[in-house]
């Protein structure tokens, strides 16, 4: 038992690494990721500052697009560091915490007329970033931001009772496959 700061004792959930936790179907974790559009993303300043933005993102195969300024925090951020961090949340229920999927990965800062963007938004794989002159703006650019196989989930996949009943044990670990 470890004691909190009031007094209160609470036991050591710590887990090994070794430890996967809950492993949710990776199918049903993709299909979460593909209908949704908003995360929050973790950058780190040049001195080592924490920042964490609400973005609204489009996903593309295994990377995430977001429209963003080239002067806003989260570009400078991540020109300089491009380790990130990224929650997206699964809402469920109205009320209650919504389950997350998250993970770490690499972004780049890409101008507008960068030809990848070109190409994507040619192909119409950008339109919930671009339809709203985003790609007018004269400071406008986008991340990218790319992920690997494994991710982080808490509580998804997961029945609502069960998720009540174990709280504590709802994070976990998905491996998608290379196709996704």
């Amino acid at each position: 038992m470890q004691t909190h700061s009031h007094g209160q004792s609470f036991a050591d959930t710590s887990r090994s690494e070794d430890d996967l936790g809950y492993r949710p179907p990776p199918a049903r974790v993709q299909e979460a990721l593909r209908k949704r559009s908003f995360a929050t993303l973790a950058t780190t300043s040049p001195v080592g500052r924490p920042h964490v933005a609400g973005v609204l993102f489009e996903l593309v195969d295994r990377t995430l697009y977001v429209s963003t300024l080239r002067t806003s925090r989260k570009a400078r951020n991540v020109a300089a560091n491009p380790h990130v961090a990224v929650c997206i949340p699964i809402r469920r229920l109205p009320v209650g915490p919504p389950a997350t999927v998250q993970f770490q990965g690499k972004a780049t800062v890409l101008a507008l007329d960068d030809p990848e963007i070109a190409t994507l938004v040619a192909a119409g794989r950008l339109k919930s970033i671009t339809g709203h002159g985003e790609l007018e703006l004269p400071d406008g650019c986008f991340l990218r931001i790319g992920f690997g196989p494994r991710l982080i989930t808490y509580g998804l996949g997961m029945s609502i009772p069960k998720l009540i009943g174990d709280p504590l044990h709802a994070g976990g670990t998905v491996e998608l496959n290379e196709s996704a």
